[in-house]
Formats: C-alpha cells, structure tokens, sequence
C-alpha cells in the first residue's frame, strides 16, 4: 500500500564534531570473523568508594594495551576504485555537507563528578581495606550489594535489619528485594559459630569469589554522642550513632556508611562522617560517553586505509550490497555493527557503511541501503535524516535481533519501528504479529483504577501508538472510506498490546517486540523482558535517558543505558542515537530551549 511522503520541514542538524572520530589510542580486542562474540563490557565500579577512576590512569592503561598487527590484505586486479571516488556505491545523489559551526538539537548537560570523602580517598592511597556500614535502601536496591564491594568488609547495623523486616511484604520490587537479601543473610549465617559472628563472616562463603571481605553484624548496644537535636529514636539517626561508634572502635580504619538516601548522606557529612553514595549499578558515570552507534570516519580515511583493499558484491535478502575489506591503524577503535560515514566537503559523494567484522586492525564494511530515497521507503516512510537511514538498515535486517533506539522526542523512533514492524509483519510476513508493551509510569499524579480488559487498560498508555498508527494509514485515496476502515481492522488484528506485569515466564516466538519507554526500566527488568525472546524473535527497546519517570533510576543505571552498553559490539545487535528532530518545528525549538 503506497503512502504518500511525509512533508519535509526545516530542522537542526548534528554537529559533525560531535559524532566520536575513530582513533587508534584505545585499541581493544573484538571477535574474529569466525566467531562473534559480545564486546568486553565496561567495568562497573567495583565498590561504593572506587566509583571514580582518574581520566590519565584510564588513558594510561588503555594506551598499554597492544594489538597485533595482521597480514596486509593484496588487493586484486580487478576491484573497483575505492569509494572515495564519485562512483561510491550506495550513494545519494543530493547531500548538503555538515557544517561544523551548525546548531545542536539538545545543549549538553555539565560533567557530573562524583566525589568521594576524605577518608575514603586516603584508604585508597594507604591501600588499606575499608569497613562499609550498608543503609538498608541500598540492600533493598541492589539484593546482591552485599558481594560488590571486592575485599572490603562489610557491616550490618540491627537497625537495618529491622527496616528489612518492615519491608519483607507485599509484591512489590522492593519486598522481594528484601526477602531475597533475607534469605542471603540466612544462608551466610547457617553453620556459622559465635566466634564467627565476632570476627566476621567470609563474603565468599557461598561462591562469590570476587568478595574477599567479612560480614559483621552489630552484636552489642553502639553508643555515639550525636547533636541533641536529633531524634534519638529515629532509624537514620541510629544508624549514624553507629557508624561514629565505630570510628571510634576502630580509629585507624575507614568507616564508611553507604546509602542511596541523598538527605542521610548529607546529614551524615554535616556530622563529620564519611559517607557515600552506591554506584554499583552505575553503567556510565557521565551518560555523553554512551555509545551512540555511530563514528565519523577521519578525513584521510582513505589514504591510510586504501592500500591493499579489497571489494566484492553479495547479495543477501533480495539486496545487493558492496563489501570492502579495510586495514589501517583506526580499526581495533571500531564495533561490529558499528555505523561508520565520510561526507567529504569537496562535493565527493558520502560513503555511509556498517562494520560487519573485525579482526585486530582489518575490517569488513559493508554499503548500506539508501532508505531516503521513495523507491526503498518501508511501509510509506522514507528516511529523512543520515540517522533514520542508519536505524532503517538496522530495522529492516533480519539477521539483527536486538536493537535499540535512542533520542529526543520528535526523532521518529516510534514512527520508523512501527513502519518496519508493519512491513515484516503484513508484506514480507518474516514476524507473525507485533506485539507492543511499556512501562506504566505517570508524568503527574495517578487517575487511579482503569476500566477494561488488559488491552484497554493499556490503551491510555499507548496513545503515542495510536498517533503514529494514523500517520501509517493514510492511504492515497484510491480505497476510499471503506479501503481505509479495512486496512485499520487489518492492522489491529496484527497489534496486540500488553502488560508488563505479565511477561514473567512467556516466550515469544516469531514475534515483533516493541518496548517504549524503556529507560523506565531497571536493569533487572529489561533483563527479564529480553530473556522472554524465543527464535526468530526482534526485540526493539526504544526510549530518552533525558525523561526518566521512575523513582531512585538515573542516567547511569537505566535499563535502557544499560543494555545499550552490554550489548555493543555484538554481532546480532544494533544501536543508534537519533540526533535530528523530525516532528515540527515547535517541538524541535521546544526541547532547545525548554
């Protein structure tokens, strides 16, 4: 069913500096050709006090690393010239070259700095262990922090297991968070005799290697002079009085209390103690480091990389697509799957490609098709940015089960996933039906109970859905009235929307999955709705880390940011930021100046 074009408008484009240059300063290793294997994941803090790592350490050590060198590829007598030329393959016709000096969609937020105490940053230098005294919100948080904190010892104040116990009912994440901490704690003390109980309890003792420390409860009455202000029978103020009991116990270690309650570390530093924040769960302390999918490749790209290439055609899924086989020293900083692009200000043609394989410093890229164009549109929409191009290539491939969207609003990510879902679903009938879910969460206040099946219920939810469902069914006008009211039935029957709450235990076979609103979701939950993908199975997570809804998520620890990070580099995943908004020129001027 041929749709009309969506009308063009005027919109900010992204800075070309902005995009990440590919550099051969942090080489790292990534699967052979042979086998693909997931990219080495970030290294998550590894305790509540050594969240911050200094950038020249970073470099220092990423500079260290080493990758060998392979054989320069010889290339054959009878490759074409390289693509740098103005017969580039997959090329279009018309591209107005990216100006460095060109406006941002969205103004940068200010670096944010974790800062840790004094008496924390000193332990580090000395290299002596650190005692952490646990809020029971961050038990509550993460159920597994008790083993995160390497060869530290921990502390458990009664006061914090009396709070887990006020906190053990209900199903709500929080009450099978503390059940589950119980039962940890139970099976740590099980066998344990009371001269254990003084000296500590081995983290490790259940199979946790990485925690080397002990585990000590409190097992006498703590007594700490606090301010007489303060409510001596409140749990914040309790637990305080024993953290300053233990400095004095111990005058020669660092204590620490850690807690995700930002008023009781506050009050804690105006006391004098120690006391920060656990950033465990923290996928990226500075979200402008996030990997976007996308890398400008250098202006001499070619000269460096050029010598010894090698170029062929294949056909794969009624498409035929140019692969080059590139060396040079930029390669190990490439992902697979990784969108690559040169747009040469000398009125050249662009070269727009994806990286299918690496092997240390050579590469395979792959063209790309061209989805602006009106002959190549999906389901009537045709891209209308460099990055919608990039997310189309992404949605429209068979062989790229997971992928994620991100971006500001008015970028196109529901309108491009629900026209590729539409077109696999109704044309090339690759997925049975498209199934769409996401997070429950209100802006402003609850209107309380809805009415309805799990479908209607559902359905205020989705009105984003349905705006972009209008836009996909405007027909030319050849069906008339009655056309369009069966090409909606049609579409419907093949919709169905669904509730998370009751996604634990299902398998979706063949199946087109749209997750909206994903940076709602905690790591644990996006982990249970990817894990629900049976074969041939699309899962699609679409979402703007900028619009956070729920309660104690952040930037860093969003589901969202973090199945982004874990699954770069992947070979069966995609990933792109969209930059441009599309949806008017009011919203686009908005979330400038907003």
């Amino acid at each position: 069913m041929p749709l009309p074009k969506l009308p063009s408008k005027p919109a900010t484009l992204l800075l070309a500096k902005d995009y990440p240059k590919a550099s051969g300063a942090n080489p790292v290793p990534f699967p052979t050709e042979e086998k693909a294997a997931p990219a080495p994941k970030k290294a998550a803090p590894k305790t509540a006090a050594k969240a911050v790592k200094e950038p020249a350490v970073v470099a220092k050590k990423a500079a260290a690393k080493k990758t060998p060198a392979l054989k320069s590829v010889k290339l054959p007598d009878d490759v074409p010239a390289p693509p740098r030329t103005k017969a580039a393959p997959q090329a279009r016709s018309k591209v107005t070259p990216i100006k460095a000096d060109a406006p941002h969609p969205a103004k940068h937020k200010a670096h944010e700095v974790v800062l840790k105490s004094a008496i924390s940053r000193k332990a580090d230098v000395l290299g002596n262990t650190k005692l952490f005294v646990l809020d029971t919100n961050v038990l509550m948080h993460d159920p597994s922090s008790l083993f995160r904190f390497e060869e530290h010892d921990v502390f458990l104040p009664m006061m914090t297991l009396e709070e887990l116990d006020n906190h053990k009912k209900g199903m709500t994440e929080v009450a099978r968070n503390a059940r589950q901490v119980s039962r940890t704690l139970d099976a740590l003390i099980s066998n344990t005799d009371d001269d254990d109980m003084e000296t500590g309890i081995p983290l490790n003792k259940l199979g946790n290697k990485d925690a080397k420390g002990h585990l000590f409860f409190q097992t006498k009455v703590q007594v700490a002079d606090l301010p007489e202000g303060l409510p001596q029978g409140k749990a914040d103020n309790q637990i305080l009085a024993v953290v300053r009991s233990l400095e004095a116990e111990q005058p020669g270690r660092a204590v620490v209390l850690v807690s995700k309650d930002i008023n009781m570390r506050i009050k804690a530093r105006a006391l004098g103690l120690p006391a920060e924040d656990y950033f465990n769960d923290h996928v990226l302390e500075d979200t402008d480091l996030l990997y976007s999918g996308i890398v400008q490749l250098p202006d001499d790209f070619w000269n460096k990389h050029g010598k010894d290439m090698e170029s062929w055609q294949e056909n794969k899924h009624g498409q035929s697509s140019t692969f080059y086989r590139v060396t040079g020293p930029f390669i190990p900083s490439l992902l697979v799957n990784q969108f690559v692009f040169l747009e040469p200000n000398n009125g050249e043609s662009p070269f727009y490609a994806q990286v299918k394989q690496i092997n240390g410093k050579t590469a395979v890229l792959q063209t790309l098709r061209d989805y602006s164009h009106n002959k190549n549109s999906v389901w009537g929409v045709t891209a209308r940015n460099r990055e919608q191009n990039f997310a189309l290539n992404l949605l429209m491939n068979p062989e790229c089960d997971f992928i994620t969207l991100l971006g500001q609003a008015g970028t196109g990510k529901t309108l491009l996933a629900l026209a590729a879902g539409l077109a696999q679903v109704l044309e090339t009938k690759l997925y049975n039906e498209i199934i769409v879910t996401r997070v429950t969460v209100p802006v402003g206040e609850d209107i309380g109970f809805l009415p309805g099946t799990e479908e209607e219920k559902m359905g205020p939810w989705m009105g984003a859905f349905d705006d972009n469902l209008e836009v996909l069914n405007k027909s030319d006008g050849e069906g008339g009235e009655w056309g369009r009211a069966a090409t909606q039935d049609l579409i419907r029957s093949r919709i169905k929307i669904k509730s998370l709450n009751f996604m634990r235990g299902r398998t979706f076979v063949n199946k087109f999955l749209i997750i909206d609103e994903a940076q709602n979701l905690t790591p644990k939950q996006m982990k249970t709705l990817v894990t629900r993908a049976g074969p041939g199975t699309k899962i699609l997570c679409l979402g703007n880390i900028a619009q956070i809804d729920t309660p104690y998520l952040t930037e860093g620890s969003s589901g969202l940011t973090y199945v982004v990070d874990r699954f770069k580099g992947w070979a069966h995943s995609g990933h792109v930021t969209l930059a441009r908004g599309e949806r008017s020129r009011l919203a686009d001027h908005a979330s400038d100046v907003l």
